[in-house]
């Protein structure tokens, strides 16, 4: 079991990244908080240690990632139309990026999450492949396709490569 210490500290550093993430997918806050704490939980117990702070990082999205995935699978989910929307998003985002994150929450998950860890998070193809168990070639066809679907949905050059 991990200190205090260190989990503290990665609730400090990854807080806004895992709640941005499992927000995305989820699309609303309750289940997002849950998930959160699920994570945070799963890393405390988690007894292995990460070859650095990358290698944590990448953890914690795919643990969040996956929680995302099971909760969206189970039988209640499934079964329950949630009340909140897409517009519970931070209010501070512009008209425009609304639209082209409404976009790319739109995409079947296989895109979405390549397209968001690579421009939402910064991560390059070979991380990305890291993280969601993938070579770097498939996800560079999935940001291919994902582009292209984006670039139909918004009608126009879509975002750039």
């Amino acid at each position: 079991m991990r200190s205090e210490e260190e989990v503290s500290h990665a609730v400090e550093a990854y807080a806004d990244m895992i709640r941005r993430v499992c927000f995305y997918h989820l699309k609303n806050r309750a289940d997002t908080e849950d998930v959160f704490q699920n994570v945070f939980l799963k890393y405390m117990l988690y007894e292995k240690p990460f070859e650095d702070a990358e290698h944590e990082k990448a953890w914690l999205l795919r643990v969040a990632i996956n929680s995302c995935r099971d909760l969206l699978k189970s039988f209640f989910r499934r079964n329950v139309v949630s009340l909140e929307t897409i517009g519970e998003i931070e209010e501070d985002i512009t008209e425009e990026h609304r639209e082209v994150l409404e976009a790319v929450l739109s995409l079947p998950v296989q895109y979405k999450n390549v397209i968001y860890l690579h421009y939402y998070e910064g991560y390059t193809a070979a991380e990305i492949g890291r993280i969601l168990g993938k070579k770097e070639n498939t996800v560079y066809s999935l940001l291919s396709r994902g582009r292209a679907m984006l670039k139909k949905k918004l009608g126009g050059d879509g975002i750039g490569k």
